[in-house]
């Protein structure tokens, strides 16, 4: 069976630079949980569903079609025959996400299409419930946690360089937000997974824990 390499954690915890490394470094795919309930959330808002109401979301769900494209080493997502890019990338996105990620039948849905990312080959799969959820039967399952103050700088720096204009303050109040949402929803909150690996990437390189996580999983 193909390997699948697990990484948790909350937000700019350094999944999605970690993992990226990890699949340049070992040869394998990366897939980005994350993109999906985001990809989600912006055809929801996009329609103009109310973001709070989970019975809309969830009869919207149904009907979204994602294509899953093998583009090198990562498994791109497309919708009408494009990649989002950054769409899904704004602070708009960031404030949305949440309520439509905590959607059972988002969860749902979203949970099959990761599982059917198997049969591509080796993946190294992030997100917040991939090691708990989607993938708890692999070995490898991994979740990075950063104090506050990193994770804010880290997602500041982010947002600065694709042209969002925050401040720290708020960076900061939309990231503990959503750890709070994440955390406390009934359906695949946002946890250590039993028996995963903890990794605190507040003193490293994203290049020090990729290689660290290549190690322990072979």
């Amino acid at each position: 069976m193909n390997r699948v390499i697990c990484i948790d954690g909350p937000a700019a915890s350094g999944k999605s630079t970690v993992s990226k490394l990890i699949a340049e470094m070992s040869g394998i795919k990366y897939v980005d949980s994350g993109a999906l309930y985001r990809i989600a959330t912006w055809q929801a808002l996009e329609a103009g569903i109310d973001t709070n109401d989970a019975e809309a979301v969830a009869k919207f769900i149904t009907g979204l079609k994602v294509d899953f494209v093998v583009k090198g080493n990562r498994v791109a997502y497309e919708v009408n025959g494009e990649e989002p890019g950054d769409k899904i990338r704004t602070p708009e996105i960031n404030k949305h996400v949440s309520p439509v990620s905590a959607v059972p039948e988002v969860r749902t849905i979203v949970t099959k299409w990761l599982r059917d990312m198997r049969s591509v080959g080796d993946i190294v799969v992030e997100g917040r419930d991939i090691g708990s959820v989607v993938y708890p039967d692999s070995p490898y399952r991994f979740y990075l946690d950063a104090d506050a103050e990193t994770r804010t700088a880290r997602r500041y720096k982010e947002d600065i360089q694709k042209g969002f204009i925050q401040n720290a303050d708020q960076v900061k109040a939309s990231l503990l937000n959503r750890d709070k949402i994440d955390s406390s929803r009934k359906t695949a909150p946002l946890k250590i997974p039993e028996g995963a690996i903890v990794i605190d990437t507040t003193p490293l390189t994203a290049e020090q824990v990729a290689a660290k996580i290549i190690e322990l999983s072979k």
